[in-house]
């Protein structure tokens, strides 16, 4: 007797090849929280105007040649937090810049900030 693959099986898979292909034209995806600097609107990702801001003052004091632990530093005197209201950490600010700069390839939603 010959076995049948289970079809929940085929079911998360084509569920996952949607999810990829809704991320890879820019669509949210559904994966837990957009990347920070981004939100979803109506299944789209679109920029969040105050975590951009955010990110400008990363990539400014980045070009200036603060360390990660000093950005990190400075946005928890200011205040800011991120995506999921914590502190900054190095790894964080980190995980902007590669985003910022291309370095990481993402699908929405995979990770965390």
């Amino acid at each position: 007797m010959a076995t049948e693959e289970p079809k929940n099986s085929y079911l998360w898979e084509k569920l996952d090849q949607a999810r990829k292909a809704k991320a890879a034209s820019g669509g949210y995806a559904g994966y837990g929280s957009p990347a920070f600097g981004q939100q979803s609107v109506n299944g789209e990702l679109v920029d969040n105007p105050d975590e951009q801001q955010i990110i400008e003052f990363i990539r400014r004091h980045h070009k200036s040649g603060k360390s990660l632990p000093q950005i990190a530093t400075w946005l928890n005197q200011q205040g800011y937090k991120t995506k999921r209201g914590n502190q900054w950490q190095p790894v964080s600010v980190k995980r902007v810049l590669d985003r910022l700069y291309g370095k990481t390839q993402r699908i929405s939603g995979m990770d965390e900030d």
